[in-house]
């Protein structure tokens, strides 16, 4: 057993000072209790880092669709099954199956020279010989979205726009539109190929992979690392001559096959058809381990369900973890993405009514800062015993609301399922976000204890009790 961490022992000082202060109604001072005790036993040591070191050595790489996502799907199974968890089961749907193939791009001139790059998740390849063209340069996507249809014909366009680094990951909120849909606004405009600067806020001399917006109107699309991007960026100021480019790729869809939601619970004591889903998203990209993105987030929401489920007593309602499947590439259409998440949405879809809250682990391995909860709960007594609880742990009220739980909770929130947020410190999470450095060596075991101390204790408080969040939206 490790010895107790600084979380540990911060929350045991402040545990006191909470007992001392005004008590909380009397139905909820057990439940209150109880979630300080998960929380405690929680930051003296979880499975967490276990299952992140489990499934990213196994198993390497899980691209949606391939052999070794559904190798970990079938762990999965087995693993939970072995925790003790119930109704552990696997739910199958079918996918079209990306691979990335051979990529290249290389300056011809007038400063020869390789790049750099890795293509788009989705995207394209380009026909046998590659697509040559002189590259026109936009400092921001908005420069590129100003250039009318034609503007481009022949030409290929490059968007060196940056990705602001931001505790919330805002940052890639702003830009990520410019890799999913920049490849077919440049088609619109006649270019032949897309580049982008990597959605990341590092230095390093790599690329970040990335879904892009599947369509017949795309051309064939690749991200460049940053130094790369600065390169491009110091020949156009130092040239008149234009820059010519040479991009080769043969990724494409190649096939179809199926992805998988692995699902298990702790079924509640007096009201088991009243639900409560969290979880992680198993696939990952093909360049790194898929730690950070996002075994780390199954790692976390599977510890925290298995310190409640060895509890001597169950809580009232039903606590389900779901390991969503193909979170990652996208899809023809009619559907872009997610497509383990809506295939889980249309499962429950009959009801929904009954399902409590959702929320996700899907922002790799930071400790977590603040608790965000829906529509209402501001000064509720659920709030306030909340808070008594997560403070310790470095974690602070965050007044606005929560719309989504994490991506894979979208389509299940667009069906009235209510959403609560655990905001976890993304500062350097797009430092490796889809990149070969997602791998196991930038996790920190004790922040992925903290996660958990957090998850369980508020999972119990929500399912032991008689919240509801839809009234409180109301």
């Amino acid at each position: 057993m490790r010895q107790l961490s600084v979380f540990s022992r911060l929350a045991t000082s402040v545990a006191v000072a909470c007992l001392i202060a005004a008590p909380a109604m009397a139905q909820d001072a057990e439940a209150i209790r109880t979630a300080k005790t998960l929380r405690d036993r929680a930051l003296e040591g979880t499975i967490a880092y276990d299952v992140v070191e489990q499934i990213t050595t196994r198993f390497g790489p899980r691209m949606a669709g391939t052999d070794s996502e559904r190798a970990a799907a079938a762990w999965g199974e087995e693993f939970m099954t072995g925790l003790g968890l119930q109704n552990v089961r696997v739910h199958e749907f079918p996918l079209a199956v990306w691979n990335r193939g051979v990529e290249q791009v290389e300056v011809l001139s007038p400063f020869p020279q390789p790049l750099t790059v890795t293509a788009l998740g989705g995207a394209m390849a380009t026909p046998a010989e590659g697509v040559t063209g002189e590259a026109v340069i936009f400092r921001t996507y908005q420069d590129l979205l100003d250039q009318p249809e034609g503007a481009l014909e022949g030409k290929i366009a490059v968007v060196l726009q940056d990705t602001p680094r931001a505790q919330d990951g805002r940052g890639y909120g702003s830009t990520s539109v410019i890799r999913f849909q920049g490849p077919t606004e440049a088609a619109r405009r006649g270019a032949v190929g897309f580049l982008l600067r990597s959605l990341g806020t590092h230095d390093h001399r790599f690329a970040h992979t990335g879904a892009t917006s599947v369509s017949d109107d795309a051309v064939p699309a690749f991200a460049i690392s940053p130094p790369d991007a600065d390169q491009l960026a110091r020949m156009a100021a130092m040239t008149d001559e234009p820059i010519r480019i040479r991009l080769f790729s043969t990724a494409g869809f190649t096939g179809h096959a199926y992805s998988q939601n692995v699902i298990a619970e702790v079924v509640g004591s007096e009201r088991p058809e009243e639900i409560i889903t969290i979880g992680g998203h198993l696939d990952s990209w093909d360049l790194g381990t898929g730690a950070i993105d996002d075994a780390s987030g199954i790692g976390i929401t599977t510890a925290a369900l298995k310190l409640i489920a060895d509890l001597p007593e169950r809580p009232r309602r039903t606590i389900r973890v779901v390991w969503w499947g193909a979170e990652e590439v996208s899809q023809p259409a009619p559907a872009q993405g997610l497509a383990g998440a809506r295939a889980y949405a249309d499962s429950i879809s009959d009801e929904a009514a009954n399902h409590v809250a959702i929320s996700e682990s899907d922002f790799g391995a930071g400790p977590i800062y603040a608790l965000g909860l829906p529509e209402g709960m501001g000064g509720t007594e659920f709030q306030r015993a909340a808070m008594r609880v997560l403070t310790p742990l470095g974690i602070v009220w965050d007044g606005a609301p929560a719309r989504g739980g994490g991506p894979d909770t979208g389509p299940t929130v667009a069906l009235g399922v209510p959403a609560f947020r655990l905001a976890q410190d993304g500062t350097d999470y797009f430092d490796v976000h889809h990149t070969v450095d997602d791998v196991i060596d930038r996790i920190e075991p004790e922040n992925l204890d903290q996660n958990v101390a957090a998850w369980a204790a508020l999972l119990w408080l929500i399912a032991d009790s008689d919240v509801d969040f839809r009234a409180a939206a109301e």
